[in-house]
């Protein structure tokens, strides 16, 4: 059998119509498939490789790491310096307040472990969570993913989470004195790149300050640069009392956590003790290569021009008759279809052009633009020439 055919055998898939392309090589933006086949790559593996695939540095600390060691023992329990390195640099960048991390291996469990940690620490059962809001499938997080389709065939699910309206101030009265959490992305990416209104944030801080009620932030898709300041909450006057940071996190690697203060954090550690625990989580090779990508991040100043880009994008997209409406965070574009009756066609004419593009989960008629941070403005013409030739053909 070809490698396609044991493919559809032998993994387990999401569904029943994946991309099905096999690709040999990935270098920066681009894909490349045996035959020799060039893609760009505009979703960057969904947010996750904010510095470009495969990075020299950041292929430089894993192979540092692997002549070093892998996994020693479970996580907590050995000094590793590649944990404490990119914990003490995330510290650093971060508010005082959020001076403690929690190393796991994904969004989801990140957000599994924000999760315990507030009820834990507030001792409330309640959480909050908004409609269209997306933060992973495992069961806790999935109980308040802010979309039903995805959630009925698991109920039942998570008990006392109470779904409200992003950006609707009156269903702030919802929050009380009985609320542990209120779980929030400030910009709703699978719902196609919706920003949080300022007036709605100080509401709910408001709120939330009046009934001892934490906030966490889901910077999964988002943090690490994507909006144009390194954590998206930078764009407010506003600091979470917990982040939860994945996806580009890791720069390729599997790598999540979960960021509150020390005082908060050491809430798991008794009664019960090992009230979180994760064997694989913050992998040294994982928090080698963050460190590296993060420190890429910063020393080469893709973060500021985040924005700019995606300014690029907009100013060559817009005005198309094929185009009804684009939402841009930073370098995260959300880019709604005239004919959304056409999705399939301009999904098949954009792999023919050589581009990847993907869809927002709760908004099927409106494709995502997020490319690793790396891609130069002569790459983003390249791209956008592409696109609109992708857009013509509708």
């Amino acid at each position: 059998m070809t490698e396609r055919e044991l493919f559809y055998r032998h993994l387990g898939l999401p569904s029943f119509y994946p991309m099905g392309l096999q690709i040999e090589k990935a270098e920066g933006i681009y894909l490349y498939t045996p035959s020799g086949e060039q893609y760009i790559d505009l979703v960057a593996g969904i947010t996750v490789s904010n510095t470009g695939h495969r990075h020299p540095k950041v292929l430089e600390a894993i192979r540092a790491q692997l002549d070093k060691y892998l996994h020693l023992n479970v996580y907590g329990e050995f000094i590793q310096s590649p944990q404490v390195r990119l914990a003490t640099k995330l510290a650093g960048l971060l508010p005082e307040k959020l001076d403690s991390v929690y190393f796991v291996n994904s969004g989801s469990e990140a957000i599994e472990g924000a999760l315990k940690l507030a009820k834990r620490h507030t001792g409330r059962t309640e959480i909050i969570s908004f409609v269209d809001a997306y933060h992973g499938s495992t069961h806790g997080s999935l109980s308040i993913l802010g979309h039903e389709t995805l959630k009925n065939a698991f109920r039942p699910l998570l008990p006392d989470v109470r779904l409200i309206e992003f950006n609707n101030y009156c269903h702030l009265e919802k929050i009380s004195t009985r609320t542990a959490c209120v779980v929030i992305e400030l910009v709703q990416a699978e719902a196609g790149i919706i920003s949080v209104e300022p007036y709605f944030l100080n509401q709910l801080k408001r709120r939330c300050a009046r009934d001892g009620v934490m906030i966490i932030v889901d910077d999964v898709q988002m943090g690490m640069g994507r909006t144009g300041k390194l954590f998206s909450f930078e764009h407010y006057d506003f600091v979470p009392d917990i982040l939860v940071l994945a996806k580009a996190l890791g720069a390729g690697m599997p790598l999540g956590a979960f960021i509150a203060s020390k005082k908060v954090m050491d809430t798991l550690a008794y009664n019960p003790e090992l009230g979180h625990i994760t064997t694989f989580g913050g992998h040294p090779v994982s928090c080698a290569a963050g460190l590296a990508g993060l420190e890429v991040l910063l020393a080469d100043d893709l973060i500021s021009v985040a924005d700019e880009k995606g300014a690029h994008f907009v100013e060559q997209l817009s005005g198309h008759p094929a185009v009804s409406e684009i939402r841009r965070a930073g370098l995260a574009l959300g880019v709604d279809l005239a004919q959304p009756e056409k999705r399939g066609l301009f999904m098949e004419s954009a792999l023919k052009n050589g581009l990847i593009i993907d869809w927002y989960l709760f908004k099927p008629a409106t494709f995502r633009i997020a490319p690793p941070l790396t891609i130069t403005f002569e790459e983003i013409d390249l791209a956008c020439e592409k696109l609109l030739t992708v857009l013509d053909s509708l």
